[in-house]
């Protein structure tokens, strides 16, 4: 799909495919994670890895080169979106990952008094942990990865209705509560406005599109591609999110993975310009 609206005077192109959804087109692996591959002339960043089967079986049949990544921002610590981060980092020499410090540490979701581990799969936080400083960006501040490019680092949580989507802990007995400080977005500039990618928004969708307002001088927001997690949103939340995007006015939403079916439908009917992302598809800006 390609985003219409005056001729782009930007010399860099962007195209964004996804890769790793819960959602897949023909021929396409689906599971419960996220991957995006970005490209822009030269540039090619792989944005998460979604939990690893998907991820190179997709890439094979969409013709695109993974290890020819130049970049790879991981959104946040989750085990669905870092898997086979190992197989990529061991058979690529020059591959730069960036990510939040908190990304590392151990995670839990608790439900019914039951933990499971939910954080960065051993073998791929230990390749991480072994890549030399050079290749290696941790950062709780926004950072630019490029000219009009660039990452959140820690979004300020200041909506009252937004929460991190789900009861997560970093211990398996419940006691510390898990506020994903690590939850990290891209941004890139374009004429009309800003195109967001997002991992699952656990520090809320609005938090995070006007944080990236505000530090891309009030920018309008384009497009939005990835997981929202109104997955357990209540009433509450889904009409202070409706009207909170309504306002923020973004052309295209394309909404994925941990935004959950009851809020993709209703998203979908109050919203317009509303997509159901899947894997294989390609959007041009």
């Amino acid at each position: 799909m390609t985003i219409k609206g005056s001729p782009i005077p930007f010399s860099k192109k962007v195209a964004i495919t996804i890769l790793v959804d819960n959602k897949a087109g023909t021929g396409l692996l689906s599971e419960h994670g996220f991957s995006l591959w970005i490209e822009r002339e030269n540039e090619r960043i792989l944005f998460d890895t979604g939990q690893g089967r998907a991820l190179f079986h997709n890439a094979k049949v969409l013709g695109i080169p993974l290890l020819s990544a130049d970049t790879l921002v991981l959104s946040h610590g989750h085990y669905d979106h870092t898997g086979s981060i190992d197989t990529i980092l061991s058979t690529s020499s020059h591959m730069k990952v960036y990510c939040h410090p908190s990304a590392f540490q151990k995670r839990y979701v608790i439900r019914k008094g039951i933990a499971r581990e939910i954080g960065i799969p051993k073998s791929s936080l230990a390749q991480l942990k072994n890549l030399p400083q050079s290749r290696l960006f941790l950062s709780s501040e926004p950072t630019l990865l490029g000219k009009g490019i660039g990452l959140t680092g820690f979004v300020p949580r200041k909506s009252s209705f937004e929460d991190t989507g789900g009861p997560f802990y970093l211990d398996d007995r419940g006691e510390t509560e898990d506020l994903l400080e690590d939850d990290n977005s891209l941004w890139i500039e374009r004429e009309e406005g800003l195109v967001v990618c997002v991992g699952c928004s656990h520090a809320g969708i609005v938090n995070i599109l006007r944080y990236i307002q505000d530090i891309n001088a009030k920018s309008s927001i384009l497009a939005v591609i990835g997981g929202f997690h109104l997955v357990e949103a209540d009433k509450r939340r889904m009409e202070e999110t409706i009207l909170a995007l309504r306002a923020l006015s973004s052309n295209t939403l394309v909404i994925c993975h941990c935004t959950g079916e009851h809020a993709m439908k209703k998203l979908h009917t109050e919203l317009p310009n509303v997509e159901i992302g899947r894997v294989g598809a390609q959007y041009f800006f």
